[in-house]
C-alpha cells in the first residue's frame, strides 16, 4: 500500500476533543454533519480545505482522551488516508487501523506542513516528496494491513468472515 498526499502539521498532544470538539457530540449520528466541526477549535475550516488522499502529521501522544471512535472515523470521512505521528494514544490507534485509517509510527520534526509525503506501508518507509529525505518506520504487522487494504476490520471479516493471520 503506497499513501501519498499533503501533510497537515498538528503539534503534541492532540485529544479527541481537538478532533471532534465535545460541543458537537450531539451530532454522533449524523457523521456527515460532525465531519464539518473537524478539529473546528485548533483550525477553523479545516474540513473544507482538506483534500482525499491527504495526511494528517501529529507529534506525541496523538489522539489522547475519550475513546470516542468518532475522531479516527470522521477524518477518514474527509478523506485523509493516514495520521503520521511520533506516538499515539493506544485506543485512538487500534480505532484508526479498526475504520481502516493507517496510523503511522514515525518522527515527524522535520515534516512541514503542505510537503507532500509518500508513505510505502508494507515497507515501513516515508518519503518527503517536497524536501527530499526518507525515514524509516516500523512496517505496520500484516493482519493490520491486511485490515487497511480491506479499508477496515468490518470489510474485512464480511471479505474473510473472521481473521487470518
Amino acid at each position: 500500500m503506497i499513501l501519498t498526499g499533503k501533510a497537515w502539521k498538528f503539534g503534541d498532544n492532540i485529544s479527541t476533543d481537538h478532533i471532534t470538539p465535545g460541543r458537537f457530540y450531539h451530532l454522533r449520528s449524523n457523521l456527515e454533519e460532525l465531519k464539518k466541526h473537524l478539529f473546528d477549535d485548533i483550525a477553523p475550516g479545516f474540513h473544507e480545505k482538506v483534500k482525499q488522499g491527504d495526511i494528517i502529521v501529529g507529534g506525541a501522544n496523538f489522539g489522547l482522551g475519550s475513546s470516542r471512535e468518532h475522531a479516527p472515523v470522521i477524518i477518514k470521512m474527509a478523506g485523509i488516508d493516514a495520521v503520521v505521528a511520533h506516538s499515539f494514544a493506544r485506543i485512538f490507534y487500534r480505532n484508526a487501523i479498526n475504520v481502516g485509517l493507517a496510523a503511522i509510527i514515525c518522527n515527524t520534526d522535520d515534516i512541514a506542513e503542505g510537503d507532500i509525503l509518500e508513505i510505502r506501508v508494507d515497507e515501513g518507509q516515508l518519503l518527503n516528496i517536497t524536501r527530499g529525505g526518507e525515514k524509516r518506520f516500523p512496517p505496520l504487522p500484516p493482519i493490520m494491513r491486511n485490515i487497511l487494504n480491506e479499508g477496515g476490520l468490518d470489510q474485512y471479516i464480511m471479505k474473510h468472515g473472521g481473521f487470518q493471520i
